[in-house]
């Protein structure tokens, strides 16, 4: 155990390097205890504060799985059922597709309305990007907004056929819960889950969090500066609106890893939280092949490799296990809370800003725990097999040069003599040991890239080109 922790603490401060994150705390927890917990890097920059496990930060949209336990125990309680049209509830009377929206498709992201990115406007002008306003006080304000939308046939799909991420969607199940309960979300929750598992350090509100003497700064990482901002307090609640810490994010998962009973919610309801409703529309890319030794890229559409829940992510098959969980992102802050329910064995993940994924963080960390290999996981196959043909190549006698970068999970080909062409984008195809392969798109035609290793060269065969890698990029 010592050498994996080693290893996940080198990954984490290289990837907190190489982003520019300002901090990040971690938890893990199997069988029901706390098996470490960290703090890295500076809370606050201004000052030099260490993160520690206590230190708070906003968890955005794991908020989600909060406020369908909060529906869940209502449901329990027989004050409402998940199949309720939400019209019952509120003033919603839109019909995608000339159909009932019920508050399991709220729940499930399956309403048939696409995002209206309120949230994200909200987001970006609060760090200065001026993008149009969306005025949204509070419920009310949301259902005139979200009405509009059926007016200027934004509607797409009758519920339950499609995913569509609608932060929209929960904070209309917010005002279900005010409206069930007779007190508002924020109180709900602190009465119904923060108090009973002891999350005495979980907040909503401003007063709170400055208040407290561990809470991070919040920050903009940009090219050149991390900027101090602050938390959209009130403007986003049941969508992401929840401040935290690892230490009490740590008892919230034990809820779900515990086999038995527990005072807020029956494992039923748990099981129906953690149940696949709706395929999302990411997909396996790389499929294993050679002995391991090579991945081929499949771009069909049909191998569907993640679902959702009930404010739950589900990915069916991560080394043959469930993995679930949720990520979170306010710009300012980013969150992963992950578990496999088999292995009874979970992780929290929560940052200053946006920098590394941390749902790659969660899943590199997982898989060395469950004694696999993390670099078979499909963002490590883009990271280490195309990161090293990063690099300037020149043909010839060096009369004619390329320099290749990566971009996420492609490469871009720049020609260094403007004259001879502009950029291309290189799309992988096999990555193997010894060659990898991939392809940009000329003229509608699909032109073959290749990459071999030998005798201490990396090779480029472009075209009509061959070339040979001389130099690093310098960042």
């Amino acid at each position: 155990m010592e050498e994996k922790i080693k290893r996940i603490e080198s990954f984490i401060l290289d990837k907190m390097k190489s982003s520019r994150l300002p901090a990040l705390s971690l938890g893990i927890m199997q069988n029901g205890k706390v098996i470490y917990q960290r703090g890295f890097g500076r809370r606050n920059l201004e000052v030099g504060q260490p993160a520690t496990p206590a230190t708070l930060y906003g968890i955005g949209s794991i908020t989600k799985s909060f406020t369908c336990l909060a529906l869940l125990q209502l449901q329990e309680e027989g004050r409402l059922s998940l199949s309720d049209p939400a019209s019952d509830y509120l003033d919603f009377n839109l019909k995608p597709a000339g159909r009932t929206v019920e508050i399991q498709h709220l729940m499930s992201h399956t309403s048939g309305i696409p995002a209206l990115a309120y949230a994200e406007a909200a987001i970006l002008n609060s760090v200065g990007e001026e993008v149009e306003d969306v005025p949204v006080g509070d419920v009310e304000d949301m259902l005139t907004f979200i009405r509009e939308s059926q007016d200027q046939d934004w509607l797409e799909t009758e519920p339950g056929k499609r995913w569509f991420y609608l932060n929209e969607g929960y904070v209309l199940l917010g005002g279900i819960i005010a409206r069930v309960s007779g007190i508002s979300y924020q109180e709900y929750l602190k009465e119904n889950i923060f108090t009973p598992l002891e999350m005495n350090r979980t907040f909503f509100s401003r007063e709170n969090v400055e208040a407290d003497k561990d809470a991070a700064c919040p920050y903009l990482v940009a090219e050149d500066e991390r900027i101090p901002q602050s938390y959209l307090y009130g403007s986003i609640t049941s969508d992401g609106g929840i401040i935290s810490n690892v230490e009490d994010m740590l008892k919230y998962l034990k809820l779900y890893l515990k086999k038995e009973d527990n005072e807020i919610i029956t494992p039923g309801s748990l099981t129906e939280m953690m149940k696949p409703r709706i395929n999302t529309p990411s997909l396996q890319l790389y499929q294993e092949n050679n002995n391991q030794k090579g991945v081929k890229a499949d771009y069909s559409l049909n191998n569907h490799s993640s679902y959702y829940g009930l404010g739950l992510s589900i990915e069916e098959d991560f080394f043959g296990y469930r993995k679930i969980g949720h990520g979170g992102s306010v710009l300012v802050a980013t969150a992963q809370l992950n578990f496999i329910p088999e292995e009874e064995l979970g992780l929290v993940l929560l940052a200053n800003g946006s920098g590394y994924p941390l749902s790659q963080l969660s899943s590199y960390i997982l898989a060395l725990l469950l004694e696999e290999d993390p670099d078979r996981l499909d963002f490590r196959q883009s990271e280490t097999r195309l990161e090293k043909l990063t690099g300037t190549y020149q043909a010839y006698q060096g009369n004619y040069s390329l320099e290749i970068s990566r971009r996420g999970d492609l490469l871009k080909l720049k020609n260094l003599s403007s004259s001879l062409g502009d950029e291309e984008i290189l799309i992988p195809d096999r990555l193997a040991e010894d060659r990898i392969e991939l392809f940009a798109l000329q003229g509608g035609k699909r032109l073959p890239v290749e990459f071999y290793f030998r005798k201490g060269e990396t090779v480029l065969l472009y075209g009509r080109y061959k070339l040979k890698k001389v130099s690093e990029l310098v960042d």
